[in-house]
C-alpha cells in the first residue's frame, strides 16, 4: 500500500504548478492533503479511479484537508470531535477493515506563539481521538503537524528554539503523541539522517540552501512497525512551500 501526504499551500494555486503531474507521477493508493484552502465547489477536480473526501474551513481560502481514495472506506469521520477545534478543517479519518487513515493539518501556534493554547488543545484532542482509534484497529497518521520533534529535524535549531514550531511544549506534546504508541516511520527507518527536510521558508533562499524543517509526518501505530516498507521525502518536487512525503505500508 503506498501512501503520500502533502501540504499543498492552496490547492488551486498548486493547480497550476503541475499538481495533477505530482498526482499521477506518485501514483499512491491514498493521497492526503492539507491546507486546501478550498470552499466545497470552488474546484471541480476530476481523478478518476479515485473517491474524494473534503474538509473544509469554516473561514474561506484557510486551512482544510482532503483524501483522495482508491477503495471506498467503511466510514468517514471528520474533525476530533469538539465543537471549538472543529471549524477549521484540520482532520479526517477513513475506516477500513485492517486499519484507520487519518490525515491532519495541526495549527501553527503562530510568531511569538500567540496560538500556543489551541495547539496545544488540539494536540490533546487528536491525540486522544488516535488513542481510541488504535484501541480498535491501528492507525495510519499524515500530515503537516507542524513541529520539527528534534533538533536532527531542522536545519538551525540554535534560533529557532521557542519559536512556532519548534517550541519546548510542542516538541513534548509530539513525543506525548509517540508515547501514546506511535512510530515516526521515517525517523524509524532513518534515525540518523540530517539534511532531511518537507518544508523551506520563501524567503532567504531557504529551499536552494536547503534550510528547511521536517514537520511533515506519517506515524504508525507500534504495531505497524514490522510492516513499514519504505518512508520518503520528495524534496525534488516543487509546487508548494512543502514537498510531499511517502510511506509504503504491507497492510
Amino acid at each position: 500500500m503506498r501512501l503520500i501526504s502533502w501540504n499543498v499551500n492552496g490547492l488551486r494555486a498548486c493547480m497550476q504548478k503541475g499538481f495533477l503531474d505530482t498526482f499521477r507521477q506518485l501514483d499512491a493508493d491514498f493521497f492526503c492533503l492539507q491546507e486546501t484552502k478550498l470552499q466545497p465547489g470552488q474546484l471541480s477536480l476530476e481523478l478518476p479511479g479515485y473517491l474524494q473526501f473534503w474538509n473544509s474551513a469554516q473561514k474561506k481560502g484557510y486551512s482544510g484537508t482532503a483524501i483522495f481514495a482508491r477503495k471506498p472506506p467503511l466510514d468517514v469521520q471528520l474533525g476530533v470531535g469538539q465543537a471549538e477545534l472543529d471549524t477549521e478543517g484540520r482532520l479526517i479519518i477513513l475506516e477500513y477493515p485492517g486499519f484507520y487513515l487519518a490525515t491532519c493539518y495541526t495549527p501553527n501556534a503562530q510568531e511569538g506563539l500567540k496560538r500556543i493554547d489551541f495547539r496545544l488543545a488540539w494536540d490533546k484532542a487528536f491525540r486522544e481521538k488516535l488513542s481510541t482509534l488504535a484501541g480498535h484497529k491501528p492507525v495510519v497518521v499524515c500530515g503537516d503537524l507542524n513541529v520539527a520533534h528534534q533538533e536532527i529535524d531542522l536545519k538551525n535549531p540554535g534560533p529557532n528554539r521557542g519559536n512556532a514550531g519548534f517550541s519546548d511544549e510542542e516538541r513534548e506534546s509530539f513525543s506525548q503523541l509517540l508515547a501514546a504508541g506511535f512510530t515516526d516511520t521515517f525517523r524509524f527507518l532513518y534515525p540518523e539522517r540530517t539534511g532531511a527536510y518537507s518544508w523551506w521558508s520563501y524567503r532567504f533562499n531557504a529551499r536552494k540552501n536547503n534550510a528547511g524543517w521536517r514537520i511533515d509526518y506519517f506515524l504508525v501505530s507500534n504495531a505497524l512497525q514490522s510492516k513499514i516498507r519504505q518512508a520518503e521525502i520528495y524534496a525534488d518536487i516543487f509546487g508548494s512551500d512543502h514537498c510531499p512525503v511517502g510511506l509504503e505500508l504491507e497492510v
